[in-house]
């Protein structure tokens, strides 16, 4: 398994339509950096958010858990609370060919304000809009903006295509289309 370039990214992309929109180059003046880069695709957060509440006191539960615990908000700037964290999801849309694996890291300006982006794999024939969790480490709000870079995708292309791939398992997270919650 070895880490891809630019050049391997643009070809998946023409044969498996791997990324959509995809932007060629990296875009970079006005914004936080998004779209191609050296050795990986920097993608952009849609102004779709869920902000984490506990307004309700619930307890955060992964196999059960209330969706009263977030707040939704759409525009173009989220203020995550302080100690908190917010979910969102890409502008793009992804389609992981059989022999990838992608691994999802955060962006260094936004690591160095203390805001984190969990990391998170896409499987081999994953497809979807991305959901991020986005943790403000800080006791300050923070900012995150709409349409411009948050992670970096890096791509890792197998010797040999998976036994069983995302697809074949028929994952419960296959083809989401919005910001999707913990499901069993």
């Amino acid at each position: 398994m070895s880490v891809k370039s630019d050049r391997w990214i643009r070809r998946m992309v023409k044969e498996h339509e791997m990324i959509h929109p995809f932007a060629e180059s990296q875009v970079r003046e006005g914004v936080i950096s998004y779209g191609l880069s050296s050795y990986g695709y920097d993608l952009r957060v849609a102004e779709e958010f869920k902000i984490f509440t506990n307004v309700n006191s619930t307890i955060v539960d992964p196999k059960h858990f209330d969706e009263r615990s977030f707040v939704e908000f759409r525009g173009p700037v989220c203020i995550v609370p302080p100690n908190s964290f917010a979910l969102a999801r890409s502008v793009e849309y992804f389609k992981i060919p059989r022999h990838v694996l992608t691994i999802c890291v955060g962006k260094s300006t936004y690591a160095r304000c203390g805001i984190i982006v969990n990391v998170t794999p896409l499987e081999p024939e994953w497809e979807g809009f991305v959901t991020l969790e986005i943790s403000n480490t800080t006791p300050l709000p923070a900012r995150v903006y709409s349409n411009e870079g948050l992670c970096q995708i890096v791509f890792f292309d197998s010797d040999e295509v998976c036994e069983t791939s995302y697809k074949d398992k028929k994952g419960k997270y296959q083809a989401q289309q919005g910001i999707v919650l913990p499901r069993i």
